[in-house]
This record gives structure tokens, sequence and C-alpha cells, in this order.
């Protein structure tokens, strides 16, 4: 059985620098589970518009961090192959009076945890505080030119930082749970990671969200990688995570800058 063409066809979102790496990681799910890429590729899945592997837009040289979530967003506008970056989010701030966060920011949880943990890690926000008056403030000082205005452009700095974005699992499907997803792709991590740590110009850093993220660490090749592991981002406790607040604080993703 080959791999499905819609599914080749997607390699070219990819940088160059990836797309043999990548080859060999669906020649490996093909190998574990022969009717898997044929069955998803006859399916319904997110993300749509061939963004399977947008994550590797990145050149593989610039990789210094691999930030793991679990799965694109369920929604056709917001999944965007790119781990927690929300197509259906423009501005990250609310542009009525007292307002905060945008409403589409509030309304990818992980998305909107990520950015207070980003503003009480640069100490604009207390922990205990991150909602209200004290989040309008910061949204009123970031309008006035203050911070970054979209989420293209934090999606910008995080790349600038050597951010490769993935999920766990590369697709959603309703009537798919997350974790069996996952488990179908493990092979193309081991496949990928393994050629990351070959030709990486230092050994880049995991940071792995959530539980399913977790289930990496069943690879050998993980082990050969720094990790940083964490609760998935749509847990409240996130913001105030202390690895977090350590990793991003020096980044000032969202300063202008």
């Amino acid at each position: 059985m080959t791999i499905p063409s819609s599914i080749l066809a997607a390699l070219a979102r990819a940088h160059v620098s990836w797309q043999a790496i990548l080859s060999e990681g669906l020649q490996a799910v093909q190998a574990a589970d022969p009717a898997y890429l044929a069955d998803l590729a006859a399916d319904a899945y997110l993300p749509t518009e061939q963004r399977l592997f947008a994550a590797f837009a990145l050149p593989l040289q610039q990789v210094r961090y691999v930030l793991v979530g679990e799965g694109p967003y369920p929604r056709a506008e917001s999944a965007t192959g790119v781990c927690f970056m929300d197509g259906a989010v423009g501005s990250l701030w609310s542009a009525e009076p007292g307002g905060g966060l945008s409403k589409p920011v509030n309304k990818a949880t992980s998305l909107r945890n990520f950015m207070k943990m980003l503003l009480v890690a640069d100490g604009q926000l207390l922990a205990d505080n991150t909602a209200g008056a004290a989040l309008a403030g910061v949204a009123e000082r970031a309008r006035a030119g203050a911070a970054i205005q979209t989420l293209a452009q934090l999606q910008d700095k995080l790349t600038a930082q050597g951010f490769l974005l993935l999920n766990a699992s590369l697709v959603f499907r309703a009537h798919v749970a997350p974790v069996k997803d996952a488990k179908a792709w493990l092979p193309f991590f081991e496949t990928v990671m393994a050629g990351l740590v070959r030709q990486a110009a230092a050994t880049p850093t995991l940071v792995l969200w959530g539980k399913i993220a977790e289930q990496l660490n069943k690879l050998p090749v993980m082990q050969k990688f720094p990790q940083i592991v964490t609760e998935h981002p749509y847990n409240l406790s996130f913001i105030g995570n202390a690895s977090m607040h350590a990793l991003f604080r020096p980044m000032r993703l969202l300063r202008v800058e």
C-alpha cells in the first residue's frame, strides 16, 4: 500500500531541509500500520488545506526548541497545523473599553492561558490576579504600543527564538480519540526526532505540554533531548508554572523590541 498522494502533497508546506526526514517519518507510520494513512486520507480531518506539516516551515538548522502540544484545535478555522496558533485569532487585545484579551483569544483556552503566563512571567500581572481591572490595564498599555498586537506577530517571535511548534497528534478527527491518533503518529515522531538530533546544529530542548505529549517519552530517541515537561496550557495552573516563567521570561515575547 502506497502513501496517499494527498498526504505526500502536504509535504510542500515544509521547508526543504525537512522533506526527506518527513518522508521517512511517513514511511515509518506506513510500516507500523499500513492502513492508517489511507484511512486518514479518506476521512475528514483537521487541519485542512494541506497544512498537515505546516509547523515544519522553520528550517531544521534553526530549531532550538521543540514545543509539543496535544492536537489541532477542533475547529476548521482555528486548526493551522502549528501548535496552539489559532487561525481564528487576529488581534490579541480587546478593543472594548475596559477589555483585556480579545474574544477570539479568550475562546482559545490554551492560547489565553499562555498569554497570561507570559504576562505573569514578564511582571505585568500577578499569578493570582490575571483578569478584570489588572488585565484591562495591561491591554490598554498594549494597545498604546507597549506590546505586539497580533497572533501572527507572536508566532513570528516564537519562530525567531527557534521554536518548532508541533502537536503530538498531527490531526484532529471528531470521531477518533486524540490519544488514538497520537499513538499512530509515534513512529513518525521517532523518525523525525532522530533526524533532528542527528542534523541539528545543537541539540534542541523539548517542551512537552500535557499527557498526550508526554507519550513521546516512550520513544528512546527522546532521552537524547533535554526536556521541560508541564501540564497542558488549558489548565489554569499553567499560568503560574515556574518552569514556563523561567523559559519564556528572557524572551520577552509580547514586547515590541
